[in-house]
């Protein structure tokens, strides 16, 4: 019997325990070398492009020759004004990429030894730095669409003469959101937070193109899918698939962002939703790399990504 991807060493590249032993001059390189790729780690002013600098090695420091603009190797991007080290930055990374269905704040700053402050924002950096690997990107080919409901939960009165119907709109908290998934089969998954799910047609619009296959189910506001697209429907009272017609993919997506939300965060705030199924897709996507893929992966979208303008400064609002 053929072993699963990653149960096999090959799935298991980078550990804490070789980031820890390899001490921060080691991180602090592997930082250097992921910002300047291109020169191998010499550092490029961020400011006008020089590759002449000046070492200030008491403060792992940079002096441009040109237009004497100081920087560091985290300046101008999303880990700016850091104040942890980076060993512990590299190992946020790797426990970040570990956790199949995402880890919560809580466990992040007992793992690093931070405050719970650090960790969240520390994620939320990470999450916003991987969305922006598919910003623009369009789907094409195969693709199927479908959305889950999350959030809005009404705890339920004690005793039953003073329960409510929480089917009725007067007696939701409009807490409620969908998570609209796109999936390109064998590519990429795209993500929209909406009030309803009849608002993917919209996003389909924007973001697939005109000659793909669309893939959904028998709801009725996925009929404007046949003006626009060659689409196949699949009515989940009958099968999960027949033949090549299904929503398997979108739904695997959702499991994972369902086990994500309930088994580890236990609470998303609608405000920030779009970033957990972010992170969700984005782990589905790349299901098949090594962590040490993973890890360099998300390294390196984070030190190519700017200030994050949403959560920098976040506790000070």
């Amino acid at each position: 019997m053929a072993q699963h991807f990653l149960l096999s060493a090959k799935a298991r590249t980078l550990s804490l325990k070789s980031i820890y032993h390899g001490g921060e001059e080691k991180a602090y390189d592997t930082f250097r070398k992921i910002r300047w790729n291109d020169t191998e780690g010499d550092a490029v002013c961020p400011r006008c492009g020089c590759c002449e600098t000046y070492d200030i090695p008491t403060r792992r420091k940079f002096k441009c020759v040109a237009c004497h603009h100081q920087f560091s190797v985290t300046s101008g991007t999303i880990f700016a004004s850091r104040k942890m080290s980076f060993t512990d930055l590299l190992a946020a990374i790797c426990i970040f990429v570990n956790s199949a269905k995402g880890i919560s704040a809580l466990q992040l700053s007992r793992d690093l030894d931070c405050q719970y402050k650090t960790a969240f924002v520390l994620s939320h950096k990470l999450r916003e730095a991987m969305a922006a690997e598919i910003k623009g990107h369009t789907l094409d080919d195969e693709v199927e669409i479908d959305g889950a409901y999350f959030g809005g939960h009404i705890r339920p009165e004690n005793h039953k003469e003073d329960r409510k119907d929480r089917r009725l709109a007067k007696h939701q908290t409009g807490k409620r959101r969908v998570v609209i998934a796109m999936r390109e089969r064998e590519g990429r998954t795209l993500t929209f937070v909406a009030r309803h799910e009849g608002e993917g047609v919209d996003h389909a619009k924007m973001f697939v193109d005109r000659d793909a296959i669309m893939y959904a189910d028998e709801a009725s506001h996925w009929d404007a899918l046949h003006d626009g697209w060659k689409t196949y429907r699949i009515n989940h009272s009958e099968a999960y698939a027949i033949d090549h017609v299904s929503t398997n993919q979108a739904e695997s997506f959702f499991s994972r962002l369902r086990r994500m939300v309930r088994g580890q965060h236990h609470h998303v705030s609608a405000r920030y939703l779009h970033q957990y199924a972010g992170h969700a897709a984005w782990l589905e996507d790349h299901r098949r790399e090594s962590n040490g893929e993973l890890a360099g992966r998300a390294l390196g979208l984070a030190m190519s990504h700017p200030v994050s303008r949403e959560w920098k400064g976040y506790w000070q609002r």
